[in-house]
């Protein structure tokens, strides 16, 4: 791993009262802040002046990152004191001329390796050490980046110093990183800093810098803390990639204390915190160049796995795992959005905040409690329970008797504790009961185990099985749409899923392993509805779309909503999934087709051009080797003699039916989702599309297919007012 490093100064002569020039001894005036003195930057193509020592520093400053480390960050400009040259094992010293002390502090860049007297720097006056400093990894993991470190030194004002840097270790962090060494009479080393307001309006806009430190922020009123996550704050706010916002509608009127455990001394991050009765940037929502259009995606932050998926009242609520403070995962909300149609959605407050820091709500489900059996209704609403991971805790429950809009957090949480995590509860008829399925770990196996409960509260072990890994579902479904014979679907994160017969307690596959659902790049930790009434009995599922959207100030999406239904095949009954119908809401022109001929050359689709198309077509294949369509220059092709569908990496087996072939694909920004005859092959595919190419063709080598029907429908966005 690494090699360590000390800087040591080393005193000599001095004159204590002053600072001396010239031989003369002037007073120090310690009210003025005098410039700063650069001691060395290590710009240069040699260490100068500087004596070296054996092998560690090499022959000059290095510029970054050396071979076989990991990143280094953090330093200025383009060179460094980095003792990786010829990995941990290699040792020496790096030494100054000597220099005068002529500042009050002695700011300098650190990092690597924190064993002490090996990775330090030493004030050394009259060879005795007087000040020390060290790098701060030791363990395992930690991080190459170099941050500011302060020593006061107004004592030593008017001496003369030397710096010696060493690396004397040849274990794991075994190097030593140093740079930009600089006398000042300013504190450059983070301290806790904090900033009183009083809340008068809804949102606090908050700068992010992606790949910045991670800073601890926290919100407290009358000493105590309400609110507390980490953030990649912009010290400099100019400097900021983009802005989130906190929502402070719970402090209306107070004084609210935001305190960061440490910013430079300079910093303008806490000062530039503004208030505002707008989220960041709300002119241009929904406008950025990568925002999906209709796929869902939170106004600020990072999304990942659906939650709490539920029907009650006219609206569908999807709940999800969100970071509202960051582009990247971490800081574990419940974000919160509703729907009454599946297609537009309108994002709420977040839902689930954290008890703590550390209790993060990761994931689970939400059901309705239709006959109030935990006891939480007090109106005339029905209850919406969130049963969710609180990681600090275990299992936990949170209730809302106000259609979703506030939930209270269960005061007897959490009501299971286990190796586990992501609950989704589902109500059992022939039984009476609830059943909990979630994720396990057995005998140091991953599986999913089954609780039941009487009220929700309560649970009991009943069984479980072995081969799944996060995210549960279970439901049951009609076969070919006949009510008179049902099966029982499970599956984890990856929607690999088993097929069988549940009592309520005992989930039995009746067959060997898993069978495969999705077929794509973008899928993950997928949920399905609960509660929709029985008129409607579709069976609709919504997954985590697993897309980067670099650049924009939000970050991940979900897949379009689909209906899931068992078929028979000739392997046996299996999952099709097909988008919702209310997809057809959006469709704007539509062009359509019948009987026509598809060759090398085809410029059927010529002139249709944009972002957003639902299209759906049928193929006989006559002699053709390969069929498909170019989606903005991303090919989307059958191969016949392999009988696979095919979208850049990913490849799906599929069989023609009587010669024939229906495809049927949802074009975004960021993303085709590709379904196969009929929704047996499903396979959502997220991607960056060439900027300059908005184009749509369809095409056939090796033979001419024939479109029996095709349909391009040009879609508007969810998000026009």
């Amino acid at each position: 791993m690494k090699s360590l490093l000390c800087v040591r100064f080393l005193w000599g002569a001095a004159v204590a009262a002053g600072l001396v020039f010239g031989g003369a001894v002037y007073p120090v005036v310690a009210d003025e802040e005098r410039p700063d003195i650069l001691v060395e930057d290590f710009e240069g193509e040699t260490y100068g002046d500087w004596e070296v020592t054996g092998t560690a520093f090499g022959p000059g400053p290095a510029r970054g990152t050396l071979p076989g480390q990991m990143p280094v960050t953090g330093y200025k400009g383009e060179g460094l004191v980095n003792s990786f040259f010829g990995g941990d094992a290699s040792t020496g010293t790096l030494t100054s001329p000597p220099l005068t002390i002529e500042r009050r502090k002695i700011n300098f860049l650190i990092g690597g390796g924190g064993y002490e007297g090996k990775t330090c720097i030493n004030l050394i006056v009259d060879g005795e050490i007087v000040r020390t400093a060290t790098g701060p990894n030791v363990e395992p993991g930690g991080s190459e980046r170099l941050d500011w470190h302060t020593w006061n030194v107004a004592e030593f004002e008017g001496r003369q110093a030397v710096i010696e840097i060493v690396d004397q270790a040849t274990g794991g962090w075994g190097h030593i990183n140093v740079d930009h060494i600089v006398q000042s009479d300013r504190r450059r080393q983070e301290a806790p800093a904090e900033r009183a307001l009083v809340v008068e309006r809804r949102y606090l806009h908050l700068p992010v810098e992606n790949g910045a430190a991670m800073r601890r922020m926290e919100f407290r009123l009358d000493e105590a803390t309400v609110r507390e996550f980490d953030i990649e704050l912009a010290l400099d706010p100019d400097e900021a990639d983009f802005w989130v916002f906190a929502d402070l509608a719970p402090f209306a009127g107070e004084e609210l204390v935001v305190a960061v455990d440490r910013l430079p001394a300079d910093s303008t991050a806490l000062a530039a915190l503004r208030q505002d009765d707008e989220v960041p940037g709300a002119d241009e929502l929904y406008r950025e160049p990568l925002r999906p259009q209709f796929h869902f995606t939170s106004r600020r932050g990072w999304l990942n796995d659906p939650n709490g998926l539920v029907y009650y009242d006219g609206e569908y609520h999807l709940f999800y795992q969100h970071n509202p403070y960051g582009w990247r995962w971490g800081n574990m909300h419940w974000g919160h959005a509703v729907s009454t149609d599946l297609v537009h959605w309108r994002e709420l407050p977040i839902a689930l905040y954290p008890q703590r820091y550390g209790d993060w709500c990761f994931s689970g489900g939400a059901l309705v409690d239709w006959e109030n059996t935990a006891g939480f209704q007090t109106g005339e609403e029905k209850v919406i329970v969130a049963t969710y991971t609180s990681t600090g805790r275990g299992e936990a429950l949170a209730y809302s008797n106000d259609r979703g809009r506030t939930f209270t957090d269960y005061e007897g949480n959490p009501v299971v504790e286990h190796r586990g995590r992501d609950p989704k509860v589902i109500w059992y008829e022939p039984g009476g009961h609830w059943v909990m399925a979630v994720y396990s770990e057995i005998d140091d196996e991953p599986c999913i185990a089954f609780y039941t409960s009487a009220d929700l509260k309560g649970w009991e072990y009943q069984s479980h099985i072995e081969g799944y890994y996060e995210c549960p579902e279970i439901f049951e479904l009609a076969v070919d749409g006949d009510e008179a014979e049902t099966l029982w679907v499970v599956y984890a994160a990856d929607g690999a899923y088993a097929l069988g017969d549940f009592d309520g307690s005992v989930f039995t596959p009746q067959h060997e392993g898993k069978h495969r659902f999705n077929w794509g790049n973008c899928f993950y930790a997928s949920q399905t509805f609960s509660d929709i009434p029985p008129e409607d009995g579709r069976r609709i599922q919504i997954a985590w779309g697993r897309v980067a959207h670099p650049g924009m100030p939000f970050n991940q999406m979900m897949n379009f909503p689909v209906v899931l239904t068992l078929r028979s095949t000739e392997e046996g009954p299996r999952l099709f999934a097909e988008p919702v119908e209310e997809i057809a809401l959006l469709h704007e022109t539509r062009h359509a087709w019948e009987d026509v001929a598809v060759g090398p050359e085809n410029d059927l689709l010529a002139g249709i051009e944009g972002e957003l198309f639902h299209v759906r077509a049928e193929f006989a294949l006559g002699g053709t080797e390969r069929f498909g369509f170019r989606i903005r220059g991303v090919p989307v092709v059958y191969d016949t003699g392999k009988a696979a569908l095919i979208c850049n990496d990913r490849t799906a087996p599929l069989a023609a039916v009587e010669g024939r072939i229906r495809l049927e694909l949802l074009v975004d920004r960021t993303s085709i989702e590709v379904f196969a005859n009929d929704g047996q092959v499903y396979m959502p595919m997220g991607m960056i599309f060439p900027e300059d190419d908005r184009s749509l063709a369809v095409f056939s080598e090796g033979g001419n297919a024939t479109a029996v029907s095709l349909n391009v429908a040009e879609l508007r966005s969810i998000w026009e007012q």
